[in-house]
């Protein structure tokens, strides 16, 4: 297993260097998708690359969401010769304490793909932790199962074959549907899920790119979708599995 640190941003210049100063001392590599953020962080990424040898940024010149910036990423980790991504986001939410815990889930599991099962403390708003149990609901029913603990969770530890033959034949969403959907399809592609809790801050001044209106739509329709192909392959899937065979096949 050779993993490397994942992380995109747009516009977190307050809080990267932070993040980065936490998974230090892990002594992995780095990547840092700037997805079209303003001058000002752009400024803030050129300096953190000088300043830790062990963190590449790679600049796009305008917002593309979250899922292409993953999806460039992963490729970018692949073409250096890394078998692993563990990836986290740039808004200091995610507790990096627990990365060798993923890390050290993935080097006993490295088929599967680990993800974090967020853990809230008071600061979380009420109607972000309804709206992830509506996710996950939906989520089991288009997986048939309970593997998926958490769709949303951005912290997460991913094999890169598994992964990038995923993404190149099955056309994604680019922001934030991309994640719950690249866990279902790696559900249904017959990787291996391992789920681990962690802890997800919030923060009262804390920037979120969370779209209430779009990103809601997106992921409405996400769900619509996968519930449907769900019911299309249920008498298939049904078979598969009462002969032995827990994948759905191709996703």
């Amino acid at each position: 297993m050779n993993p490397c640190l994942l992380i995109p941003i747009f516009d977190h210049k307050d809080t990267i260097r932070g993040v980065l100063q936490s998974v230090e001392a892990l002594r992995l590599p780095c990547l840092v998708i700037n997805d079209g953020s303003g001058p000002r962080t752009r400024e803030v990424l050129d300096a953190v690359a000088k300043e830790f040898d062990w963190v590449e940024v790679q600049h796009h010149p305008v917002n593309r969401g979250k899922g292409f910036a993953l999806r460039h990423g992963y490729r970018l980790a692949a073409a250096r010769g890394f078998t692993h991504v563990l990836q986290f986001d740039a808004d200091g939410q995610h507790d990096t304490r627990d990365a060798p815990r993923f890390l050290k889930a993935a080097r006993a599991n490295p088929d599967a793909v680990v993800l974090g099962q967020p853990v809230f403390d008071t600061t979380a708003p009420r109607s972000r932790i309804w709206s992830r149990k509506l996710s996950i609901g939906i989520v089991w029913l288009a997986t048939l199962s309970r593997e998926v603990r958490d769709p949303l969770c951005g912290f997460r530890c991913l094999p890169l074959a598994p992964t990038l033959r995923l993404i190149e034949r099955t056309a994604m969403g680019d922001r934030m549907d991309f994640d719950p959907e690249l866990a279902v399809r790696l559900v249904w592609q017959g990787t291996r899920v391992v789920t681990l809790p962690t802890h997800v801050r919030y923060f009262v001044d804390g920037l979120s790119h969370f779209d209430v209106v779009w990103d809601d739509v997106r992921l409405a329709w996400l769900y619509m979708r996968l519930t449907l192909r769900m019911l299309a392959s249920l008498p298939a899937v049904l078979l598969r599995r009462l002969r032995g065979r827990d994948t759905w096949g191709r996703a």
